[in-house]
């Protein structure tokens, strides 16, 4: 019985000691490692690839961000704010209806169909928003100018990139709204096109929150 006893405690006290001795690898010296190392090779993606304006954190690279006006009266939905260039339609975008103790977003895609006769109709209905809100005296857009990421939303509904195709078709009409050359807007979205990643992967790219601010800083000059 006694020896018994005694095996069992040593067992105890050897899965005790192992629990302690994981706990402490896995759960402080191992993330320690790990964000040290992040911290002095990659510290922008580490701590979530803030972008800041007159030295605040004003988002996030990676998130879209929405420019839109206040609900005019009698109208529920917000309009876009002519100033800014947008971002692409954020369709699946949901709020969190269950856990009402918190404002939730939840991100996602449409879940529609490319045949579905509701997806169809939002892309025709954002194609002459677009075509509209882009036009103005002196330049017309027209449907054919309309690429597809002006009319359909990302998976995530978060992209924060749009094609540069996207982003000189807006050019005009931003010019116009805040009072400025429209060559000097071309050079900001000319200067703010990224290439593929390692020249190969993915396709040209426009991080919509980057322009914005450089936007702001060229409006404040003139």
């Amino acid at each position: 019985m006694n020896n018994s006893l005694t095996g069992k405690a040593r067992s105890l006290g050897a899965g005790l000691r192992a629990l302690l001795v994981l706990t402490l690898v896995t759960g402080v010296l191992y993330p320690l490692a790990v964000t040290g190392v992040s911290q002095l090779l990659l510290p922008g993606p580490a701590n979530g690839s803030e972008v800041r304006s007159d030295g605040r954190i004003v988002g996030s690279s990676l998130i879209g961000q929405s420019y839109r006006l206040p609900p005019a009266k009698g109208h529920e939905a917000p309009e876009p704010d002519p100033r800014w260039f947008q971002g692409r339609p954020a369709d699946g975008l949901g709020t969190n209806s269950r856990n009402t103790r918190y404002t939730l977003l939840l991100s996602g895609a449409t879940n529609l169909a490319a045949d579905s006769e509701i997806l169809l109709q939002r892309v025709r209905a954002a194609k002459a928003a677009v075509v509209k809100e882009n036009s103005v005296p002196g330049h017309t857009v027209h449907p054919a100018d309309v690429p597809a990421d002006a009319v359909t939303s990302s998976g995530s509904g978060l992209d924060p990139d749009i094609s540069p195709r996207y982003a000189r078709l807006q050019i005009h009409r931003v010019a116009a709204r805040n009072h400025l050359p429209v060559t000097e807007v071309a050079r900001l979205v000319r200067d703010h096109t990224e290439g593929r990643t390692l020249g190969f992967l993915g396709e040209p790219r426009v991080n919509v929150l980057e322009l914005n601010i450089s936007l702001e800083e060229l409006a404040a000059r003139h």
